[in-house]
């Protein structure tokens, strides 16, 4: 690319490390070249957030500008890639909280009045994004599956979804399910406290049925229960039992998260080849640095939490 091609010397292109280098020390062209590489798919992140075309560009200047003033806090634990993609979501959320936003726009023709409509849309911020700005957006040959995967997350359909959701669910459904972040990655880019990445791990540990890794975030007196049913299991080892159960009966689950009474919950999906369908709700109690309880509810829970029935997305 152009800015990249301006820092080749006769020794050579300028390396990454080269060009953080004299980032830090103040070379803005420095800094775009290392920044520009990422600009198109951030913008796309910022749309799918915020569901408009142009306060996505104003959200991202913010984000970049953000990332100038603050290099030196990039300490290289992770990629710069997930840096700036931590700066643009926490400056969408922030967008997203500030107003939740403008007011919806009134039919304006003189002298003409619509036809009664059958309802008011709830979502009226929605812009579209133009296909001529995706060919840079993300992987440079893609494949078929990922072609049809980006389509439709980047449909109208899907986005105006995301717009009703919560400013954090809509940050986490994102960050995991479009661009297939970490849980302990996601947990970073939003400042999550320590107990919130418990929650991170229970999660990943959870979506790859990893036994030994779940038990250890149980406290030693854990009690998990399943109202209205009256099974009840206490300690690690029952509970141990009922999870090893529970994931060798199943092909694997998607977790969603939410709150529920002041505590962390997630809206509990199963793998059919159908795709992910709603199988319960679970609500987490922390105790100190582990899990004391997990209370898991029938998936019919699910409407009152904005958790449809099941998700679109190859099982």
């Amino acid at each position: 690319m152009e800015l990249q091609a301006s820092f080749e010397t006769a020794g050579g292109a300028l390396t990454g490390t080269d060009l953080m280098s004299r980032a830090r020390a103040g070379d803005g062209q420095a800094f775009r070249a290392l920044t520009e590489p990422h600009r198109r798919e951030l913008h796309v992140h910022c749309y799918r957030m915020l569901g408009s075309f142009h306060e996505a560009e104003d959200v991202l200047q913010e984000a970049l500008l953000a990332a100038w003033r603050g290099l030196d806090g990039f300490d290289g634990r992770a990629s710069l890639r997930t840096w700036l993609y931590r700066i643009a979501t926490n400056r969408c959320l922030d967008a997203l909280r500030a107003a939740r936003r403008r007011p919806p726009r009134q039919w304006d023709i003189p002298g003409i009045e619509p036809p009664e409509p059958t309802g008011l849309g709830e979502i009226h911020w929605l812009e579209p994004y133009p296909d001529a700005l995706l060919d840079d957006a993300g992987s440079a040959s893609p494949g078929p599956e990922t072609r049809r995967e980006q389509a439709e997350s980047l449909s109208l359909a899907f986005v105006t979804a995301l717009q009703a959701l919560p400013p954090r669910q809509l940050a986490v459904l994102v960050l995991r399910d479009v661009l297939e972040f970490h849980a302990d990655e996601v947990a970073a880019m939003l400042d999550t406290t320590a107990q919130e990445a418990i929650v991170a791990r229970f999660v990943n540990a959870y979506e790859s049925a990893d036994i030994d890794a779940l038990v250890a975030l149980f406290t030693d007196d854990v009690f998990l229960s399943m109202p209205p049913m009256p099974l009840e299991y206490r300690g690690r080892d029952s509970v141990r039992g009922f999870f090893a159960f529970a994931f060798g009966m199943a092909s694997g689950f998607r977790l969603v998260p939410t709150r529920a009474n002041g505590q962390p919950a997630f809206g509990v999906y199963l793998h059919t080849p159908a795709g992910l369908q709603g199988a319960g709700f679970f609500v987490l109690s922390l105790a100190g640095d582990g899990i004391s309880a997990v209370t898991r509810f029938e998936p019919t829970v699910l409407p009152a939490f904005d958790l449809p029935p099941s998700l679109a997305g190859s099982p």
